[in-house]
């Protein structure tokens, strides 16, 4: 199909976007010349384009059915809120009367947000690596009225767009088999990129194959600066909790070395917003420094997570600060008045790319006074600017002992400044403009910061952070769940209308089975249970013995797509995976644990080839290799023997429990008057129970 694509082979190398530009006030205020379908939506990113001159509308099968009934090619433009390039896109060529006449004239122009439809961005960035072997957004395809795609890129300039508009006009008009038989290419490729063979349930995993992950990716890892080697650095949470317990199971002085290392460089790097809390995006550099400044709520309720449990196991203090500025960040800025965690912060304000953040010599001098010195030196705000522009992006190079060393001051007093200056610089640049907000509330992002606050909760014992916690997960199981388990992925204003993805219903299972860990209230055991009965009911392929990503409700697209890989955020299929066995083991259920027995099993040889593009799945092979532990405490004081447990690193751990013994199979006729009784359990058997958390740690390493 390449050779019908010589026009796109003619272009400037297209520049992906991986970060920016949230709701701007000017597309949803005052008078416009403008306004289109989108103005009905309440996406932030397509409220940004209600009032281009181009006729947009929200994907809809109705729009479809009018493409096919006006034999027009469909535009199918993709990005989000934080995209740069898609606000670049928009001015120079969205927004521009002539370019939106020829849209608006031979094609039928769909924009799409793609955190609301990952399921329609699947399909075309799919199509967009197919024939350029590259993606990025703005993802912008051109496809026949059927959907199916004839061409897909990313960011073009006024010119370029507009020959590109021409040509494949031109072709529909002229030469209309050669789109067709493009777009069936095009087609098959997409389909044949989910070809998933049901094999033969392993019967045994072994450490062995846990060593062959990682030795197959260690390769790759940066052990001098942490993440994967070379630039641009994603913080990819998911790989280092998973190293963290691969250690633990199969100690290894390298895995713990490259997940430690990471976690160092990025508490400490400009990837860190040192002032207000949490992480952006990620680094365009090697070295952490330099971050597109955006902020996503998926990274941050992983990265919480990530170092809860890094600090249950290492008890470093700079991960338990990580963990408390980012938390009050979300708190303070990414809260909902309901309880609902919003998507994500800019990296633009005013009109520049994290303006909002850096500081240069003169301010940080000019606000700090007397102790200027000592924070320019701790966090490398230097007069020439360790960025552009003279301006700084706040990074620690040396640590607090060091700077305390240098300077003759007690560490305490050198931290008491610095928090001090902190706090001054972040009520200066709050009277900068601030980065725009993406306000929508998405189910599977809330999930992974639900859990970040459970996680939180028990590693640290702020109580406050578990009210949190029930307060997301009472908002979601109100707002997006029905009442037979089906879930929605949006809520915005009281509106909630897109019905939920694999991803949204397999990362609330998850944080649901932690949050009954954490209460031992079996209502959120047993909402999970309905979420994952549902999944089975109406996205299984029992073809593959996997789960597509789209339920059989959805109006479908041209292929029902498996997401299958551990990306930034987990693979939907690896999430359902991993909760089926933990649901497997609480309900004595041994269907859910075969179907997650055969979705590894399919799974086994990627992991050998490619393990930090599955590292997921091989937290899943962990428990097959060794069968987790199931601790059940049950008593008045099942809550202080709980925390007291919690002081230690058990990551291969299945809590269960109460004051009474409630209807899990496994504590029924466990409740002893009088006191409060740890059972330790492996495959259903239960060892002599005791009353001592001590005694119980010594139960599991027998």
């Amino acid at each position: 199909m390449y050779r019908y694509l010589i026009l796109v082979l003619l272009l400037v190398t297209l520049t992906a976007c991986k970060a920016q530009n949230g709701a701007k006030d000017k597309h949803t205020m005052g008078d416009h010349k403008y306004t289109n379908e989108l103005i009905k939506e309440t996406s932030p990113y397509l409220l940004q384009h209600a009032h281009n001159p181009v006729n947009w509308t929200a994907w809809k099968p109705e729009v479809l059915e009018k493409a096919k009934q006006e034999d027009k090619l469909l535009i199918i433009s993709v990005g989000y809120a934080a995209c740069h390039w898609c606000h670049v896109m928009e001015h120079e060529s969205f927004e521009d009367s002539t370019v939106a006449a020829v849209m608006n004239e031979h094609f039928v122009p769909i924009k799409v947000d793609r955190e609301e439809r990952p399921d329609v961005d699947q399909i075309y960035m799919d199509a967009c690596h197919l024939m350029n072997n590259r993606g990025g957004w703005p993802l912008n395809a051109i496809a026949l009225p059927d959907g199916r795609p004839i061409f897909a890129g990313t960011y073009f300039k006024k010119d370029q767009w507009l020959q590109i508009l021409e040509h494949y006009r031109k072709q529909y008009e002229e030469d209309r088999e050669m789109a067709l038989e493009m777009a069936g290419q095009v087609e098959q490729g997409i389909r044949n990129m989910d070809n998933v063979p049901k094999l033969e349930p392993v019967e045994k995993f072994r450490i062995e194959d846990l060593d062959r992950i990682f030795h197959g990716w260690e390769s790759s890892i940066d052990f001098q600066k942490g993440g994967k080697k070379g630039a641009p650095k994603f913080p990819m949470p998911n790989n280092y909790l998973y190293l963290l317990r691969y250690q633990h199971i199969a100690p290894n002085d390298d895995a713990l070395k490259a997940a430690l290392i990471t976690m160092d460089h990025m508490a400490n790097g400009g990837i860190y917003d040192h002032v207000g809390g949490g992480f952006a995006r990620y680094s365009v550099d090697a070295e952490w420094h330099v971050p597109h400044f955006e902020k996503m709520m998926y990274d941050n309720g992983q990265l919480v997570s990530l170092y809860s449990e890094a600090y249950q196991l290492t008890k470093k203090q700079l991960y338990k600060s990580v963990v408390e500025e980012t938390l009050d960040w979300v708190a303070r800025e990414m809260t909902s008045p309901e309880g609902g965690f919003y998507s994500s912060l800019d990296a633009d304000s005013d009109g520049e790319e994290g303006k909002y953040y850096v500081f240069t010599k003169e301010e940080s001098d000019s606000l700090l006074g007397e102790n200027a010195a000592l924070f320019c030196e701790t966090y490398d705000i230097i007069g020439r600017g360790n960025w552009e522009h003279e301006k700084n992006v706040l990074r620690k190079k040396n640590t607090f002992q060091q700077v305390a060393d240098r300077n003759e001051i007690h560490v305490n007093d050198l931290q008491e400044l610095l928090d001090e200056g902190k706090q001054i610089l972040y009520k200066f640049r709050e009277t900068r403009v601030r980065p725009g907000l993406d306000d929508k509330i998405l189910t599977g992002w809330n999930a992974l910061m639900l859990k970040g606050y459970v996680d939180a909760y028990r590693v640290f014992d702020n109580r406050e952070y578990l009210e949190i916690a029930e307060t997301n997960a009472k908002f979601l199981l109100k707002n997006m769940m029905q009442s037979d388990g089906r879930l929605n992925r949006n809520y915005k204003e009281g509106k909630s209308n897109i019905n939920a993805f694999l991803d949204d219903y397999g990362l609330l299972i998850d944080a649901l089975i932690a949050l009954y860990q954490a209460t031992m209230e079996e209502t959120y055991l047993k909402e999970a249970r309905k979420l994952a009965d549902y999944v089975l009911a109406h996205f299984s392929d029992e073809e593959s013995g996997m789960f597509f990503y789209t339920s059989d409700l959805d109006a479908p697209l041209i292929t029902r797509k498996l997401e299958l890989s551990d990306n930034v955020i987990p693979g939907s299929n690896s999430v359902m995976a991993k909760a089926l066995y933990e649901l497997g083991i609480y309900f004595y259920d041994e269907n859910y644990i075969a179907i997650s027995r055969q979705m590894l099993s399919n799974m086994e040889q990627q992991l050998y080839r490619q393990g930090r593009f599955f590292t997921n799945w091989a937290w899943l092979m962990t428990y097959f290799v060794k069968e987790p532990h199931e601790v059940a405490i049950i008593g008045d004081n099942f809550e202080g023997l709980r925390k007291e447990m919690d002081q230690t690193y058990l990551p291969h751990v299945l809590l269960s429990g109460g004051k009474q013994e409630g209807s899990l199979q496994l504590l029924k006729n466990k409740l002893i008057e009088g006191q409060t009784t740890i059972y330790v359990c492996q495959q259903k058997v239960c060892k002599f129970p005791v009353t001592e958390v001590e005694k119980a740690l010594k139960l599991m390493k027998e």
